[in-house]
């Protein structure tokens, strides 16, 4: 065997590692869905965002929950029987309103217990879908977070003191129309969130904890903790299975681009008996 032959052969190893390595970790994840869902007897579905830069005061980020997650978390769970228990591990910064709510709405909606996993944190539309859940089981130093809309780089309850600090005729014409935009998306996610919550706690009680999270009491990054959120009416637990852990250390910081939603894509059947109704 020539030096050149030897060349090549490093050359190609080199080069098929990264694939080979990848190829591995989707197997390793693989093969610990399906035993978190024949130990627990649930459908495991994951929302996870590896790639974000932290700010001070918002999550500029390179992932983040958009219309592919909510289409196929949607598509995960009408692949499940009603009555079959979904466990959501959400490790996200949040991301777009729209997509965020409508997995929320599809969560709520499913008969079968929803337990929502938060190991590291769930923030913004990660909250708005975490609040949808039965069940919240967090990591007793993960967060959660507020879920005011933003409006580009701006608080949309910030954009509102615009008005209040000036007067009207020295305000631009555009900050008047954006802060009656962020007038309608506050009262927008104050009643979504009311919706999210109502049956678990009553329509009074949810409305106090809606507008609390969504009207600006804190900055966007402000983290939540556990037993703020338990203090606050949530389903909070944080008996966090040791399996979960597991997981999570299959999702290293990716180099490239990652799938952002895993299941394993065959029906889940169930026993046909439904979930205590709400």
């Amino acid at each position: 065997m020539t030096p050149m032959d030897i060349f090549w052969i490093f050359f190609m190893m080199t080069a098929l590692q990264p694939i080979l390595k990848q190829k591995m970790l989707e197997a390793a994840r693989q093969r610990t869905i399906a035993k978190i869902e024949k130990e627990r007897g649930s459908r495991v579905i994951l929302l996870i965002h590896r790639q974000e830069t932290m700010s001070l005061l918002g999550f500029p980020v390179m992932k983040f929950i958009d219309i592919n997650d909510s289409e196929q978390v949607i598509r995960a769970i009408h692949m499940t029987d009603s009555d079959v228990p979904i466990d959501l591990v959400l490790h996200t910064p949040g991301g777009l309103v729209l997509a965020a709510l409508q997995i929320a709405r599809a969560v709520k909606d499913h008969k079968g217990k929803v337990t929502a996993f938060v190991p590291h944190y769930a923030m913004s539309g990660g909250t708005l879908i975490a609040l949808a859940a039965d069940e919240i089981v967090m990591d007793k130093h993960a967060v959660l977070g507020p879920v005011d809309p933003q409006m580009g780089n701006s608080p949309a309850a910030s954009l509102l003191k615009v008005l209040e600090k000036k007067p009207i005729e020295k305000v631009e014409d555009n900050s008047i129309v954006m802060a009656d935009i962020a007038e309608k998306a506050l009262k927008q996610m104050k009643l979504n969130v009311t919706d999210l919550l109502a049956d678990n706690m009553g329509r009074e009680r949810a409305e106090e904890l809606a507008q609390l999270l969504s009207q600006g009491t804190w900055t966007h990054d402000h983290p939540i903790s556990w037993n703020e959120a338990k203090a606050m009416g949530l389903p909070i637990k944080t008996d966090m299975p040791a399996i979960f852990y597991e997981l999570m250390s299959l999702f290293p910081q990716p180099v490239k681009r990652e799938p952002s939603v895993e299941f394993l894509p065959i029906p889940r059947k169930g026993s046909g008996a439904g979930k205590t109704q709400k």
